[in-house]
C-alpha cells in the first residue's frame, strides 16, 4: 500500500472530526501506542498497521473521534526499540500494540501495568512475557506466530522444490533468541533429508553478502531465511543474492516472496494485526490481558513465485503447486 493511501485511511475522516467531536462530547478519547519492528518507510509495515486500523474501525474505534494512535518504528535495531518503548510508556497509553519479541521485551522492562497486545511472538512463555498461554497472568497477551517444530517444514519444502539440494544455509537474526529453537527444529529433520546445514548470522549487509557468496561456491546449496529485524531490513539484498547465486530459497515471511523470493510458508502476519485490534477493543472495554488467552495461528499459507522458479531453472512439482495458497506468476 502506498503511503498516500495509508495516510488517507487513517486521516480520511479528518474533515468530520470537529463535527464528530461535538456529537460525541461525552465520549472519552482513548490513547493507543504501536511499536512495530519495521522502519517508517517500509510498505509492509504500513500494510500491517493499516489492517490494525481497519480492525479498530470495525470495532467502533475511529481515529480522531474516540481514539488517538501514537506510532513508533523500531526497525533500526535494539537501541531504537528501547528508545521508542520508553517514549510510548511515557505517553501513558491505554493499550500498546507490540510487534515481535523485540518490541515486547523493552516495553515490559519499563512497565508491568500498561496493557500490551502483541503479535508475531514465537514463544511468549519462555520469554517471560506471560505465565501461560491460557492464563497470561500479567499485562500482556496476544498472538503467537509459529511453534518451534513447525520450522522443520521449511527444509522439507526446500528439498521438495529443489531435490538436488545437499546443503542449506540458514540465515538467522542473532538478536532473536527464539531462533535457537527454530534452528534446532530444522537440524532435527536435516539428516533424514540428507542436507547439511550452515548457520549464517544476518548482522549487516556486508556479512550477509560475504557469507552467501562463499556458501554458493560449493554448489548444491539452498537458503532458509528466518524472519527477524535484521533479515527484514536486508530482504532486498538477500533476494538479490539468492537470484545472483542461483540459490533456491524458502522464507518464513511472505513479504520476501512478494519481493521476488522463491517460496514462503508462514502465517498471515497482516491478518494478525487485524485480529489484534479485537483484543485491543476488549481491553479498552475493560477486560484484562491477564485473562485473555494467547492465541496461536489457525492457518499457514504456502506462497510460490513461479517467475522466480523459472529463472532458477526449477520445475515446481504439481503436487506442491496444488497445495499453494497463492501463486505469483
Amino acid at each position: 500500500m502506498r503511503r498516500r493511501e495509508f495516510i488517507t485511511l487513517l486521516g480520511g475522516a479528518a474533515a468530520a472530526w470537529p463535527l464528530a467531536a461535538r456529537a460525541q462530547q461525552g465520549e472519552r478519547m482513548r490513547r493507543l501506542g504501536v511499536l512495530i519492528n519495521l522502519t517508517a518507510d517500509d510498505p509492509e509495515g504500513h500494510a500491517r498497521i493499516t489492517a490494525f486500523a481497519q480492525g479498530l474501525q470495525e470495532a467502533g474505534w475511529t481515529t480522531g473521534r474516540n481514539v488517538r494512535i501514537d506510532y513508533r518504528w523500531g526497525g533500526a535495531g535494539a537501541d531504537a526499540m528501547a528508545k521508542y518503548a520508553a517514549e510510548l510508556v511515557a505517553l501513558a497509553p491505554d493499550v500498546i500494540l507490540a510487534a515481535t519479541s523485540s518490541s515486547v521485551a523493552p516495553l515490559q522492562r519499563i512497565t508491568r501495568t500498561i496493557p500490551i497486545v502483541f503479535v508475531q511472538v514465537i514463544d511468549p512463555v519462555s520469554a517471560g512475557f506471560v505465565a501461560s498461554l491460557s492464563r497470561p497472568g500479567g499485562n500482556a497477551t496476544g498472538f503467537t506466530i509459529i511453534e518451534y517444530g513447525f520450522s522443520g517444514k521449511w527444509l522439507e519444502l526446500l528439498k521438495e522444490v529443489a531435490p538436488h539440494i545437499t546443503r542449506a544455509a540458514v540465515i538467522r537474526d542473532p538478536t532473536v533468541a527464539a531462533q535457537m529453537g527454530q534452528m534446532g527444529a530444522i537440524q532435527s529433520v536435516a539428516p533424514s533429508l540428507g542436507v547439511e546445514l550452515r548457520p549464517v548470522e544476518a548482522r549487516d549487509a556486508g556479512e550477509i553478502e560475504r557469507a552467501i557468496t562463499a556458501f554458493a561456491r560449493s554448489g548444491n546449496g539452498g537458503l532458509i531465511v528466518l524472519s527477524g529485524n535484521a533479515s527484514l531490513a536486508h530482504r532486498g539484498l538477500i533476494i538479490t543474492l539468492a537470484a545472483r547465486e542461483r540459490l533456491p530459497a524458502v522464507y518464513s515471511d511472505r513479504v520476501f516472496v512478494a519481493g521476488g523470493g522463491l517460496m514462503s510458508y508462514d502465517t498471515n502476519r497482516t491478518e494478525q494485526y487485524r485480529r489484534a485490534a479485537g483484543y485491543v477493543d476488549r481491553v479498552l472495554k475493560g477486560e484484562k490481558p491477564a485473562d485473555l488467552p494467547v492465541q496461536a495461528p489457525t492457518k499457514y499459507d504456502l506462497v510460490i513465485n513461479l517467475k522466480t522458479a523459472k529463472a532458477l531453472g526449477l520445475e515446481v512439482p504439481p503436487t506442491l503447486l496444488a497445495r499453494a495458497d497463492e501463486v505469483i506468476e
